[in-house]
């Protein structure tokens, strides 16, 4: 009977969070969408695209891929890239960790892959203790629609006349000036960090760094040193 009654509060804590995700799946569905098109246009296979998806599944570093795969970059310079992108992901499960209930290491490190800024916001802001099957069926739902709509952005970009997906290059930088865009009128440093490191990762290229290597430094160099410039008191712009 205890058994029984345990079964069905899990199926219902995994109900409640595929319900808690489909908002964050719905809003996955464009951008998933556009970064498989811009995989099609930047070479990668379909197999390719959904593998990344399935495997790393970080929009903001998949996108960051693509571009340094499109100017040639190295392997080891792109891993390193991502891991300074990614790297709040580390806090990000600590915090989580703190929130739900205890429960086996293996199960912990599966729901753990699939804590993104969205399913993150989503726990964190759920009142009272957080159950596994909760977090499970946050985490499906989101990954499931990340997978699913790369799959079928790589798709639509096949079907596209030749022309236009060689044109569709030009929309990756453009999603980036979308990303930057928002966040500098929340906080100036994020312009001064802008700038600073394109005027790095400029003099890096001059002087005849590799692609990959010139990224790296330049936003390593212009973290730190924007972060001491400006201090960490600087409040968000009204």
């Amino acid at each position: 009977m205890q058994a029984s009654t345990a079964y069905q509060q899990r199926s219902s804590d995994f109900i409640r969070g595929i319900q808690a995700g489909l908002s964050i799946a719905i809003g996955y569905m464009p951008v998933a969408l556009t970064y498989g098109l811009l995989a099609k246009t930047t070479g990668l296979s379909l197999f390719e695209t959904i593998a990344m998806s399935m495997f790393v599944y970080a929009g903001a570093a998949q996108y960051i891929t693509l571009s340094l795969l499109a100017i040639g970059t190295g392997a080891l310079e792109i891993v390193f890239t991502i891991f300074i992108v990614n790297i709040r992901h580390l806090l990000m499960s600590a915090s989580v960790n703190e929130k739900v209930e205890e429960d086996s290491i293996w199960k912990k490190a599966l729901y753990a892959f699939g804590i993104t800024d969205e399913t993150f916001t989503v726990a964190a802001t759920r009142e009272g203790t957080v159950t596994t099957g909760f977090m499970f069926g946050l985490c499906l739902v989101a990954y499931s629609s990340w997978v699913i709509f790369s799959g079928a952005g790589h798709l639509i970009g096949s079907a596209l006349p030749q022309t236009l997906q060689e044109a569709m290059g030009v929309a990756l930088y453009a999603m980036f000036i979308g990303l930057l865009v928002p966040s500098v009128k929340k906080q100036r440093k994020v312009l001064y960090l802008a700038v600073v490191a394109a005027v790095l990762n400029s003099l890096f290229t001059v002087m005849n760094f590799s692609a990959g290597w010139s990224i790296v430094m330049a936003t390593l160099i212009s973290a730190v040193s924007i972060e001491i410039l400006t201090g960490k008191g600087e409040k968000p712009v009204e």
